[in-house]
């Protein structure tokens, strides 16, 4: 298969780095019983392979191992099916994570990488859910009243099917189950809407009661009265407009580049610069990128010190707040 790839084809160093990795973390659950298990690292090649030309599906995957030169190559022309793939992906997430600082590294061993200057940004990647199957606490309310009304109605029809003969093709005890499995349904969007608005408000009240005090402090220092209304406390409960997605309720409604709202996470991406290597990831539920710094720095920190100091760390005015501005730490930090 080698003889049928360019000198330079990315599939070449996906195995020579493959073949530096230290992959004792995935073989070494493994005990030898049972039937033989494709080895870690060509499920591993295939899947950097994979994310780096973009094929994410298990499945997708599967297929290109016998379709991809590329992929039969660094598979040694097996044929791992989505299952296997997939679990992969699963059982090992921390240990793939680990490998992935051994990537850097190795780039950090081949003058390819020296921690400096790291960009920071935020994009947003689509959940695997749509945006119409979210139920908004407003709509569930009116959604639950109109449910009971029918299963009210339907126990009346119960009652009265002993003189009355019931419409063609209709069966109660089945429309009855129906109706009370979607108003369970409701009551458990209903309950993670409302933990989330009490998450919401303390974070806003926390916000709020710091608000008198520094515009006292303010006035003070000016000798004039506080501008504007005094702050309004945060309200408790849900709003009607809060929402979540029944399919994927981690998922959150987010605006997209190019205009209009999807079902998306916000994935962080620090690169550094001369390189353009991604050192670290973050995917939060978060809209905006504005309270993201403080935990991406956390997790710069983690990075090994062979590679260097992180001397700036550069983001857009996604990220701008008058916190972010004003941390100290944010310009008294060991690495950064």
């Amino acid at each position: 298969m080698d003889e049928w790839l360019p000198e330079k084809h990315l599939a070449w160093f996906v195995v020579d780095v493959n073949d530096q990795l230290d992959l004792s973390a995935l073989t070494g659950v493994y005990a030898g019983k049972g039937s033989a298990a494709h080895h870690p690292s060509v499920r591993l090649g295939v899947l950097v392979y994979g994310y780096a030309t973009g094929v994410f599906g298990s499945r997708k995957l599967e297929r290109a191992t016998d379709d991809s030169v590329a992929f039969r190559y660094i598979a040694a022309n097996t044929h791992p099916d989505h299952d296997t793939l997939a679990t992969l992906r699963k059982r090992f997430l921390p240990q793939v994570e680990s490998l992935f600082v051994q990537v850097l590294l190795l780039a950090g061993e081949m003058k390819l990488l020296t921690l400096g200057n790291i960009a920071l940004d935020g994009t947003k990647v689509k959940a695997n859910a749509s945006k119409h199957s979210a139920l908004s606490h407003g709509h569930s309310l009116k959604l639950e009243q109109q449910l009971r009304e029918e299963v009210v109605r339907l126990l009346a029809l119960a009652e009265a099917t002993d003189s009355e003969a019931l419409p063609d093709g209709m069966n109660l005890p089945e429309e009855i189950s129906r109706r009370e499995d979607r108003l369970s349904a409701i009551a458990q969007a209903k309950a993670k809407i409302g933990a989330r608005a009490r998450e919401r408000c303390e974070q806003e009240t926390a916000v709020y009661q710091a608000k008198p005090a520094r515009r006292e402090a303010k006035s003070k220092e000016t000798g004039k009265p506080p501008r504007g209304k005094p702050p309004a406390p945060p309200q408790a409960g849900p709003a009607d407009k809060d929402q979540v997605n029944l399919t994927d309720d981690e998922s959150r409604i987010m605006k997209v580049s190019g205009g209009g709202f999807e079902q998306c996470y916000n994935t962080q991406i620090a690169v550094e610069m001369d390189s353009l290597l991604i050192v670290k990831t973050n995917t939060v539920q978060a809209c905006n990128d504005k309270q993201q710094i403080e935990p991406m720095l956390k997790k710069l920190d983690t990075l090994p010190d062979e590679l260097g100091n992180i001397s700036t760390l550069v983001a857009d005015t996604g990220f701008y707040s008058e916190a972010n501005v004003n941390d100290p730490s944010h310009q008294q930090r060991t690495r950064h």
